[in-house]
């Protein structure tokens, strides 16, 4: 029952809806595949009555009639004018019509679907990133020291480039020889290259889409020689890559719900290889002191068997590490607790959302001789159950704070012995290699990516104009964030690890062709701030670089 001057489903048209569906009904053959694909079902095959408003001539006779209503029945394709089952605006139907007689279109009414929707009070809860369109400072960067004259510059196509950064504590010889004498022991340091894969975990991803990622991240290693890493996200990985000499280009999170960690430690004594570096997650860049979800719709058998709890449940992850509530603590419990689990040979590093404590996490691992890094997930990081006010409005801009933190850094003499990793929204508008090359300038020694691989390299259709991004409901139209068989099937693995390797490859070309200019070729240009200038002359005195016009 609805209250009296409540707006029911059955009282909506289809205009009040943000997506609209065309259908054209001589071109279609009612072969039913763009309702059997729909991911939300918001839209029907079957007979319709539809009414078709009769409006009398105007003739002599005809003046007094009154305008009728006419109705007729068709068999057809209709559009549900029920919210819950609202369209995505995927485009899935569009793709799968074999006749082009179906496709999705935006309405310019675009705050009616979260009025209905919100109805009752409840949040709207989506997928993706913030739904904000406009450049950021990232895209608006630019190179400006090139080498022609003054300096020797290189020739991105045909000169040999070793563009790798490092993971781990880089202490001065004289520190290293003191703490080896005193301990027996030197930070592990790896090297890696500076473009990682960033945190989904199996659970997040499609099977088929976490076992692509992880093919093309073997086959860059193994074929091409690029030492890519990918971090496992929170909630464990499948036992048999526990297992495996491919756990060697792995990071393993763990974080404030610890899901997944009982299946690590038991397969620790079985593993052949170490894996690249431990990542405790402390926040992330969608939603700023916040814990993890994975929603139960994506909970089935295999996850909760690897998770360790039961199928059909929501998982939600505390806000913080629950035994933890200090940095001193986090460091001295966690970090070196972590460091023990494997001897003392992985790295272990913490992660961040962008915040302005972030100087003062940065602070404390300084005097830390077992911190191998920060990372730092900024404001346009993305998730899939995330609040909306979380996401627009909480975060702080990944450039900003990479920047404070390196120039924190180089005022104590440290810069080269603590890596900052940048994360969040890092090729948002497609400029993946520009975007982590002025990051690198700004003083990040590797940036990690999430969304941009998810749309390079399985075709995420999801937008920040709100299209598709139901990744949180396990209803993903590609497979890509599905644990539903009958959805994750349409992705192939092989395909995803191929576009993995495409995507690296393409970024390394462009990096080059960033770099070579500079004179660079055996080094990556982390801190080089003389090389990169803004049109924006308030961000230029924020960021501490040249403003140019």
């Amino acid at each position: 029952m609805f209250a009296e001057g409540t707006i029911t489903p059955s009282t909506l048209s289809v205009k009040d809806l943000l997506w609209q569906i065309h259908w054209d009904k001589g071109k279609c053959t009612l072969c039913g595949r763009c309702t059997a694909v729909c991911p939300v079902q918001a839209i029907e095959l079957g007979v319709h009555r539809k009414r078709i408003v009769q409006v009398p001539l105007l003739g002599a006779a005809e003046q007094k009639a009154a305008p009728g209503n006419l109705y007729q029945v068709y068999y057809g394709i209709r559009q549900k004018t029920d919210p819950a089952y609202a369209c995505i605006g995927c485009a899935m139907c569009n793709q799968v019509c074999p006749n082009g007689a179906i496709i999705p279109y935006r309405s310019d009414e675009i705050d009616k679907l979260r009025f209905h929707i919100n109805r009752g009070g409840q949040p709207r809860r989506r997928g993706g990133r913030r739904n904000d369109p406009s450049p950021n400072v990232l895209d608006r960067i630019k190179f400006v020291r090139i080498s022609m004259l003054t300096d020797p510059a290189l020739d991105a196509g045909r000169h040999e480039f070793e563009l790798r950064t490092l993971l781990g504590r880089v202490l001065p010889p004289e520190e290293e020889l003191r703490l080896y004498r005193e301990q027996g022991w030197v930070p592990p340091v790896r090297e890696i290259y500076p473009l990682m894969i960033g945190s989904m975990s199996f659970g997040a991803l499609s099977p088929n889409m976490w076992e692509g990622l992880q093919m093309g991240v073997a086959y860059l290693n193994e074929e091409l020689g690029m030492p890519v890493r990918i971090c496992t996200g929170e909630g464990g990985c499948p036992p048999r890559l526990l297992r495996s000499r491919f756990l060697k280009y792995v990071i393993l999170q763990i974080a404030s719900g610890y899901f997944g960690w009982d299946e690590i430690i038991h397969a620790i004594p079985e593993m052949k290889e170490d894996p690249c570096a431990i990542e405790i997650k402390y926040g992330q860049g969608a939603k700023p002191g916040d814990g993890g979800l994975l929603m139960w719709y994506k909970v089935n058998k295999l996850i909760a068997a690897i998770r360790g709890v039961p199928p059909g449940v929501s998982l939600p992850s505390p806000p913080t590490h629950q035994t933890k509530y200090s940095i001193e603590e986090a460091v001295a419990k966690m970090i070196q607790s972590m460091y023990m689990a494997w001897g003392f040979r992985v790295p272990v590093y913490p992660k961040i959302s962008g915040t302005s404590t972030a100087l003062a996490v940065l602070n404390n691992l300084t005097r830390n001789p077992y911190a191998a890094g920060l990372c730092i997930d900024g404001e346009d990081g993305g998730t899939g159950a995330a609040y909306n006010v979380s996401m627009n409005h909480m975060g702080h801009p990944i450039a900003s704070n990479i920047r404070d933190c390196y120039l924190n850094l180089v005022k104590v003499g440290m810069q080269n012995e603590i890596p900052l990793i940048a994360g969040g929204g890092i090729g948002k508008h497609g400029n993946l290699a520009a975007n982590a090359a002025a990051l690198f300038m700004l003083g990040a020694s590797a940036v990690q990516i999430g969304k941009y691989i998810m749309q390079a390299a399985a075709g995420c259709i999801g937008s920040e104009g709100d299209r598709c991004n139901i990744c949180n409901i396990g209803r993903c139209p590609k497979g890509i964030t599905s644990q539903d068989p009958r959805l994750y099937r349409r992705l192939d693995p092989e395909k995803v690890a191929e576009r993995v390797v495409d995507v690296f490859l393409s970024f390394d070309t462009e990096l080059k062709k960033i770099v070579a200019p500079l004179g660079r070729s055996t080094s990556l240009p982390i801190g080089m701030s003389d090389a990169i200038a803004i049109d924006d002359y308030h961000a230029a005195q924020r960021l501490q670089i040249k403003y140019v016009v």
